[in-house]
Parts: structure tokens; sequence; C-alpha cells
């Protein structure tokens, strides 16, 4: 991989701009990642902000701004570790998500946007006002489970993941955003949770095939393995939970899960056999099937 040598060519050029940085790393992330042009630019947009701890808004109206020694350093390490690929969220350490700030590491799945559509219908499904228990299964940051919790303060959200370094940035994800309303218990799935029952299950577990060419691609092949994959189909997770769900949801409870862009119909199937009524799929902004569920 070709080093950073675009700005700093010589010991006699120390001191670069913003507005150089835009212009000349966009580019070169542009090129190097195979983004188009916008993206590259925001994505070294946010590299910026991490390293200055400014806004957008900042850059914009300062784009003559040099940056300290200290800073260039800081900024081009992590400049050089996009360039081989590491995701912009594990670089700043956080990802917006249904319009939250998440912490996000490498223990943790990503939160992305096409999971704010499980939110969403699972939202439908919880009143505003009013005792509601939620159960958010394999919750890694806590993005979904905090992200109902703060749009239903009077719901009861319990949270689980079978590892506890995820737990511990969810925990964090909670304190940072003072939600007192969820619970995080380490848990393999319903293993822990006793006699417990609930009104609305979510999940966004492993559904990615074992030896899908996906998994060597883009930010996936830097998350952890054990969130991304079940089984030889991808179907493991999601089979096993549907065949267990029914006993921890109340009467008329919703079990909802976000799944993979061809696996909605084979979804659909195991949540009929597990004797689920009113099956549905929705679909993501792309037009993709992407969350399917059901009622008991």
């Amino acid at each position: 991989m070709c080093r950073t040598k675009d700005l700093l060519n010589s010991a006699e050029r120390m001191n670069f701009s913003i507005r150089e940085i835009l212009s000349v790393h966009s580019k070169r992330l542009q090129a190097m990642l195979s983004l188009d042009i916008s993206t590259a630019r925001i994505e070294a947009q946010c590299l910026l902000q991490a390293v200055l701890q400014v806004n957008r808004a900042y850059l914009i109206t300062h784009p003559e701004q040099a940056l300290t020694v200290e800073q260039q350093g800081s900024y081009l390490a992590l400049y050089e570790r996009r360039l081989l690929g590491e995701p912009i969220a594990y670089l700043v350490g956080e990802r917006e998500f249904f319009g939250l700030n998440f912490k996000v590491t490498p223990a943790t799945l990503i939160p992305r946007p096409d999971t704010e559509l499980l939110v969403e219908l699972a939202l439908m499904h919880i009143p505003l006002i009013g005792r509601c228990r939620v159960l958010d299964m394999g919750t890694g940051s806590g993005a979904i489970a905090l992200s109902i919790a703060h749009a239903r303060p009077e719901a009861e959200v319990v949270a689980v993941d079978a590892s506890e370094a995820a737990l511990q940035v969810a925990r964090d994800n909670q304190h940072s955003l003072h939600l007192d309303n969820v619970t995080f218990i380490e848990s393999d799935w319903f293993s822990a949770l006793g006699q417990q029952s609930f009104d609305v299950i979510v999940s966004n577990p492993p559904y990615i095939a074992a030896n899908d060419k996906h998994l060597a691609q883009g930010d996936v092949c830097f998350e952890p393995l054990s969130a991304l994959v079940s089984g030889g189909d991808g179907l493991q997770d999601i089979c096993r939970i549907s065949e267990q769900a029914a006993q921890y949801l109340n009467a008329l409870g919703w079990l909802m899960f976000e799944h993979g862009y061809n696996q909605a119909e084979l979804v659909r199937d195991m949540l009929q056999k597990a004797g689920f009524q009113q099956v549905f799929s929705s679909r993501d902004l792309a037009g993709i099937e992407r969350v399917t569920g059901g009622r008991t």
C-alpha cells in the first residue's frame, strides 16, 4: 500500500490546511477504496472532525486553518488506516443511528441505516404511553435497544448478547444517552432469561453464510465474525430464535428479524412453521425485503 506522501513530501512541508487535506485526500480515498467523490470527501471530513474535535460546519468555515504537527500526525495515522480499508466508524469510534450517536468498537457490528427499519417497525407495536416489555437479541453496541428505549421511555427494554465485550460498549452507550429503561444481560440467546416474557422481540442476528464472498469485502472483513456468520446457509440463528421465541412472548406478541437480501421467503416459512400469524416482510429504502416478522 502506498504511504501518505501526497501532502508531506519533505521535512520542509509540515503545515497543511484543511482545504488541502480535503482536496487531495478525498481524491485518494475515492481511487483507493472505489468510493464516489462525495462519500470520499465526507470520510476525509469525518477524520478531520475526530482529530480537531470540531463539527463539519467548522471545517467549511475555516478552510485555511493549518494543522499543528501533532494534529497532522494523528490525522495521517487515521487516514492511512482508512486507506487499508478499516471502517470509518472504528477509526472515529462512533456512528449515528436513528438520530443518536453510538460508540462502536471492533467488538461490535457497525450500526447501519438499513437496521433503522427494524426499529421503526418495532415502534409501531410499542405504545407511546404505558408498560411494554421489549427484548433485543444480539444487541451488540445496543443501537436497536437504546433507540427503542429513547423513543419509548415507558417501555422496559431487555437486551442480550453472548459477548461481554459488546455488552460493555452497549452499557457505555446507555450511560452517555442517560437511559435507565434498558437492562443488558449476557446470554446465549434465550438461555439466561428464565421465565421472562415480552410483548415485542426484535433481533438483528448473524445471517451471513460461512462461505459468503462478502465476508472478505469492505467494512465486513473488520467486524466480529461471530456477529455475522450463522452456519452454512446463514439461517442457523434465525431458525433457533424462531423455534424458541413463542414461549417468551405474551399473547399477541410480535417477533421481528433483520435478515439478508435474499432470505425473506425462507424466514417467512420458518415463522409460519413455528406457528406465527400475520407473517410479513418489509422493504428497506433500496426496495429489498429486509425485515420479516409475525405475531403469536
